[in-house]
C-alpha cells in the first residue's frame, strides 16, 4: 500500500464499548480527536469494528450535537424543527441538495476572504478565529454586501428549484383529472 493512499483516508474503528480506534496511529481516540481531524480537513471513515458498517455520518452528527449542546448553537430551535419537517417530505432530497450547495457557497466566500487576508496584514500567519473577528470588524460592510448577494442568489436558487418541482409535478400529474381542478379542453 502506498503512503499517499494511507494518508489520504484514515480508518477509525468503533468498538462495541463505544471506543474509537485510529488504525493509522494504532491508538484509541476521543470524539474530540475526531473533531480535530475534521477541523484539520483530514479525510477519514469510521466503521463498526464487527460489521464494517460505515458510521462516519453518525459520528459527525454526534459532534454537531455536542457543539449545539455546548457553547453557542448555530441552529435555532425553529430551524431545527424546519429541517425535521423535511424528512419524509417530497422535497427532502432537494432540500438536502440546497443546504449542501449553500454551505459550499458560504465556504467559498470564507476561502476568498481568507486568501485575501493571507496576502495582506496577516501574511505568513495561520488564520485563527481571533484573526477572523479582527478581519470581520474591518471588512464588515464589504462582507455584508457579499452576504446580501449570497442570500439573494440562494433565494433565487430555491425559487428556481421550487418552480422546477411544480413544473415536473404538473407534467407528471397533468393527465389525471383531480376533483376541483380545471380540465384542459383540447
Amino acid at each position: 500500500m502506498s503512503s499517499a493512499k494511507k494518508s489520504a483516508e484514515r480508518l477509525i474503528k468503533k468498538y462495541p464499548n463505544r471506543r474509537l480506534y485510529d488504525t493509522q496511529t494504532s491508538s484509541y481516540i476521543t470524539l474530540s480527536d475526531v473533531k480535530q481531524l475534521v477541523l484539520d480537513a483530514d479525510e477519514f471513515t469510521v466503521v463498526d469494528a464487527k460489521t464494517n458498517e460505515d458510521l462516519t455520518r453518525s459520528i459527525l452528527l454526534q459532534i454537531i450535537l455536542e457543539e449545539e449542546a455546548n457553547g453557542i448553537p448555530m441552529f435555532s430551535s425553529s430551524v431545527l424543527a424546519q429541517i425535521i419537517r423535511y424528512y419524509g417530505h417530497a422535497m427532502q432530497g432537494m432540500m438536502g441538495s440546497y443546504l449542501e450547495k449553500n454551505v459550499q457557497a458560504f465556504t467559498d466566500i470564507q476561502n476568498k476572504f481568507t486568501n485575501a487576508a493571507a496576502g495582506g496584514a496577516f501574511e505568513g500567519k495561520p488564520f485563527s478565529p481571533e484573526m477572523w473577528t479582527q478581519f470581520m470588524n474591518v471588512q464588515g460592510p464589504m462582507m455584508q454586501g457579499m452576504m446580501n448577494n449570497y442570500i439573494d442568489q440562494s433565494k433565487n436558487l430555491f425559487l428556481q428549484m421550487q418552480e422546477q418541482m411544480q413544473n415536473q409535478s404538473k407534467a407528471m400529474f397533468g393527465a389525471f383529472p383531480f376533483p376541483g381542478m380545471p380540465v384542459d379542453k383540447k
